[in-house]
């Protein structure tokens, strides 16, 4: 250990720590902007500078790394001034709109100015370079970027596309794609993880809460609204809840407390789509099995991040994927189809609303391809954050309302489809109906999980060897079935280039676009808890395991409707439906 001193206090720190986490160990806290722990290191704000007895000049201490023998002063005279001075710099050119801004009152650069102590601004020039650039899921405010850099690793780092740089130089300089072009001409995922990681408005969702106001203040319209599964983990968090508090029935409450008409489950959709992408997998591991032409591996088509991913940058794998559309988009085509019959109100009368932890699902929203008949599937894309400023604009006090419950028919839903919000959780709903359509038998794993595929790994994989099948089934005795389940585009690459090369050992591969999967999307609450993935993982197989019915061919409101309107999984109207295709862009955007 390295033996040092801070602001007189004699601590150790691990040999190659740098100033500010030997500090934050000892319980000194110097402040920061650009730095994220474990994700971010940069130096460029400056913010964390301290001084250094023996230096000629003040030190990064995110960047400087401790020294035997090394006195540091954090809070000395010179280096309150100079984070003072760097700080005004900063708002020098910074739009100054923040009672309008969506960061107000959760911005990192508004919190450092009260730490600091700065209440006016020397160098305040009166104005910002405005330039807005939206795109169908990310819009970038130029007037407000700080360049911390922190969407650059974002993007590069953890995401492996870079397509976010420093471009241009001196008071031109801006953080954009290449050539300083708009985002949505550079092959952009939508991922929204840029928008979890920036500290101020710089970078955020592409707003839709006026359009869903417009709809549920038009009489003429019904509003039908529906949460995704991870939704209900996280939007507690912008009302004082504990990180990971699952509050499926307050939130089920508020969406009905907005005014909309219909308060439906993308759960139940979830578990629909595990009908329909199982019966898939089915079909192509018979063929394979039988000799005829299959694709495979198959991979799952619920992210339209990943799904973005793969037309940019592998379209010769499109025959890969499911055609199956993801869960919220099945939904929307029934609710303006089966449910809209029942009701007897016109397709083009109903508005569907998604509630997501996704950026990406808003781009998925405007395809071409997710429309019937003339209508969209979903009409609109709200995130978890932008629910909950709904709900706070709507006056609605979170914390005191009752749980309710979703509403029939495309409400009900199993744990199988909670699941869902996690990664693996795609692959374990799978498997756990897939395996009893061929075997009869329930899944021989503790508490129906298939603990290889659970956890936060990069990637993960599970072997199932098939025996004593049922007669249908018989191709499958002994056989092993390889599947593989991975969250980030990153490791969707690693994936990707093994089949590209012809060594994938795999039969059925799950993507999800965001690490961690769908609890961290960029869509999500921002939080500061270290723990914030296993928390919202663990909360999420809690409600799992709460149900009673946990596998998604048990569903009986599933059951229903393939009686009563679709038929059979992969039949014909479902095919119109619930399926789609997905397009080569990789000329795009060049």
């Amino acid at each position: 250990m390295i033996q040092l001193t801070i602001n007189n206090k004699k601590i150790s720190a691990a040999p190659g720590s740098t100033i500010l986490e030997a500090a934050k160990q000892n319980g000194i806290i110097i402040p920061s902007l650009c730095y994220m722990e474990g994700v971010h290191k940069f130096g460029s704000c400056r913010i964390c500078s301290v001084e250094v007895e023996g230096a000629r000049t003040l030190q990064i201490a995110c960047m400087a790394e401790v020294r035997e023998g090394m006195v540091v002063h954090t809070n000395s005279k010179k280096v309150q001034k100079t984070r003072k001075v760097l700080y005004e710099l900063m708002l020098s050119d910074h739009s100054k709109n923040c009672l309008s801004c969506v960061r107000n009152q959760s911005c990192e650069l508004q919190k450092l100015g009260d730490i600091l102590g700065v209440g006016e601004n020397r160098f305040d020039t009166g104005s910002a370079r405005e330039q807005l650039d939206i795109s169908p899921s990310i819009t970038r405010d130029l007037s407000k970027c700080i360049f911390c850099r922190r969407c650059v690793t974002a993007c590069k780092g953890i995401q492996g596309i870079g397509i976010l740089d420093a471009q241009n130089r001196g008071f031109d300089s801006v953080i954009a794609p290449a050539m300083d072009r708009p985002i949505n001409s550079a092959k952009c995922a939508f991922c929204g993880q840029c928008t979890v990681v920036c500290p101020v408005g710089a970078l955020k969702e592409t707003d839709h809460i006026e359009r869903v106001w417009e709809a549920i203040n038009n009489p003429e319209i019904r509003v039908v609204m529906q949460p995704a599964p991870a939704v209900r983990v996280a939007l507690g968090e912008m009302f004082g809840y504990p990180v990971g508090t699952s509050v499926t029935g307050q939130m089920a409450a508020a969406m009905r407390a907005l005014g909309v008409d219909d308060v439906f489950d993308t759960n139940w959709a979830a578990d629909l789509t595990i009908m329909e992408e199982g019966t898939e997998f089915l079909h192509r591991a018979i063929d394979a099995l039988s000799g005829k032409k299959a694709v495979l591996p198959l991979v799952s088509s619920c992210s339209p991040g990943w799904i973005k991913y793969i037309e940019s940058y592998f379209p010769q794998l499109i025959p890969n994927l499911s055609s199956c559309k993801s869960p919220h988009m099945m939904l929307g085509a029934l609710a303006k189809s089966y449910y809209a019959e029942s009701i007897d109100v016109a397709p083009e009368k109903m508005y569907t609303v998604s509630i997501m932890p996704c950026t990406a699902k808003k781009f998925e929203a405007g395809r071409e391809e997710m429309v019937n008949n003339g209508v969209p599937n979903v009409d609109a894309v709200l995130t978890t954050r932008e629910l909950g400023q709904m709900i706070k604009q709507a006056g609605i006090d979170f914390r005191s309302l009752k749980e309710e419950q979703f509403d029939d028919p495309l409400g009900q839903s199993t744990g199988a489809a909670d699941i869902f919000g996690v990664t693996g959780g795609v692959m374990e709903a799978a498997i756990r109906t897939v395996y009893v359509i061929i075997t009869g038998r329930e899944l021989p794993f503790e508490g129906l999980h298939v603990a290889p595929i659970v956890g936060l790994d990069q990637i993960k994989e599970a072997t199932l060897k098939l025996e004593n099948v049922l007669p249908d089934y018989k191709m499958f005795e002994g056989f092993e079935v390889k599947v593989a389940v991975t969250s980030g585009l990153a490791g969707a690459k690693i994936l990707m280039d093994q089949i590209m090369a012809g060594t994938s050992p795999y039969h059925f591969i799950e993507v999800m676009g965001c690490p961690s999967g769908c609890i961290c999307g960029g869509g999500q609450p921002r939080s500061e808890d270290p723990d914030v993935r296993t928390k919202r993982l663990k909360a999420l197989y809690s409600e799992d395991e709460s149900k009673v019915l946990r596998q998604s061919h048990l569903n009986p409101s599933i059951a229903a409707v393939y009686k009563d309107f679709l038929g059979k999984p992969c039949g014909h109207k479902s095919h119109e439906l619930l399926h789609t295709h997905y397009v080569d862009r990789s000329s795009e955007n060049e």
